[in-house]
């Protein structure tokens, strides 16, 4: 049984701190792709729309994957050769995440840190890895899920189409299912919008068209910090065949999945049995005590205040709490500031070039950051060819100053920005 796309929608906005909307996206079915270019004066809306147009070309040969692996390569292609031969347009780039429904399959060409979701059952599930240093670092373990989220660095990409002559397209192929929602987006929504949040709009929408505005709207309402694109698309049977995606055959789980659930939920029953007839137990046994128990007796010097006087303390006590709480945290904040400035680490900035950073590479609460920016060099973080060298440079591992300010000048030295 075949899947047609039986809804689809789309949106794009500049998000509210940046001048111009560098993002493109193709909603064409059966092929859907967002684009997140880079570059600065608007070298990477050129690129972006490059990498979009690439799919007039994708041909009619060879696997689906195969044919989003061509149009990867060919729009690498077109980028690169154009940044080479045009100084305005040098060290651009972008990011491609595309999806191509045949049959019961859709296929997914990526490169970058732009996402593809699906959404199944309620459950919405990442389907693809972002190429980032941050989510580099989580797979060798040095940062956790949770310390990523909130990285400095965390937009750092390691892989792009056009700032190399050559590109690793990661490709795969995966099942569909009726009712299956899948969500193309850039990290101006990812990294505004938390997955829960994200789930519960995809959830609650009328249709894939509101559903597109309300995630918009939530990533500008989150500070739009950088530019918001957005692709659904939902598949649905076309009606030939058994459809049994509301039997228990066709969800997601197996026997063995089915059997310990019961055994859980069995078991789940006979606590919670077990924990009602105890609790019974142990009030029966403590009112037999309180009867037999002697009367107590009043402590004397106990002071009772009036209840206008004691509901007054009580309202104090929040404000008093709060003002607490508050200073604690300045306090700390301010320590860790202080403490902070003897270290120094490599990074990269807003314009993706290497970067000395005094201090911590993190953020607090309320926008309190434990580093500040020392040094911006000449070298784009994406012209060190080696990957590996370039993970490990910029892994923000804490140096002395004179240990990070000497590998940032024999990186200068050595590197030539493309």
């Amino acid at each position: 049984m075949a899947l047609l796309i039986a809804e689809h929608a789309s949106l794009t906005d500049v998000g509210r701190q940046r001048q111009s909307n560098e993002d493109s996206y193709l909603d064409r079915e059966p092929v859907f792709a967002v684009a997140d270019g880079m570059g600065g004066a608007r070298a990477g809306e050129v690129a972006s729309r490059m990498a979009v147009e690439a799919f007039d070309d994708q041909g009619d040969g060879g696997s689906p994957e195969d044919r989003l692996r061509h149009v990867a390569t060919e729009a690498n292609r077109r980028i690169y050769e154009m940044a080479q031969s045009d100084t305005e347009h040098a060290g651009m780039g972008t990011t491609l995440t595309a999806a191509m429904v045949t049959g019961r399959e859709v296929a997914v060409g990526h490169v970058g840190d732009s996402r593809l979701y699906r959404l199944r059952g309620g459950k919405l599930e990442r389907l693809t890895e972002d190429h980032s240093l941050v989510e580099e670092l989580v797979r060798q373990g040095r940062l956790s899920p949770e310390e990523a989220e909130n990285h400095p660095q965390r937009s750092i990409i390691t892989r792009a189409l056009g700032p190399e002559p050559d590109v690793d397209v990661e490709t795969f192929t995966h099942t569909a299912r009726d009712g299956d929602v899948y969500l193309i987006c850039s990290d101006g929504l990812s990294g505004m919008v938390s997955e829960d949040d994200i789930t519960a709009i995809l959830e609650r929408a009328d249709s894939l068209d509101a559903a597109a505005r309300e995630l918009v709207e939530a990533a500008n309402r989150a500070g739009g910090k950088d530019n918001i694109t957005v692709v659904l698309f939902r598949v649905a049977s076309d009606g030939e065949g058994e459809d049994d995606s509301d039997t228990l055959a066709g969800q997601d789980t197996d026997g063995e999945v089915s059997a310990a659930a019961v055994r859980e939920a069995v078991a789940e029953d006979d606590a919670e049995e077990a924990g009602t007839m105890a609790l019974g137990a142990e009030e029966a046994e403590r009112e037999r005590a309180a009867a037999a128990a002697p009367p107590a007796r009043r402590r004397p010097g106990v002071r009772v205040l009036p209840p206008e006087r004691r509901a007054a303390r009580l309202r104090r006590r929040p404000a008093i709490a709060g003002a607490v709480v508050l200073l604690a945290f300045a306090a700390a904040a301010v320590g860790l500031y202080v403490g902070s400035r003897q270290f120094y680490f490599l990074g990269t900035n807003a314009r993706g070039v290497v970067t000395l950073y005094r201090g911590l590479p993190y953020d607090l609460p309320f926008g309190v950051h434990l580093y500040t920016e020392e040094y911006a060099s000449s070298v784009p973080a994406l012209s060190i060819a080696d990957r590996r060298e370039r993970t490990h440079l910029l892994n923000h591992q804490l140096r002395s100053k004179n240990d990070a300010s000497s590998r940032l000048r024999e990186l200068e030295r050595s590197e030539t920005p493309r």
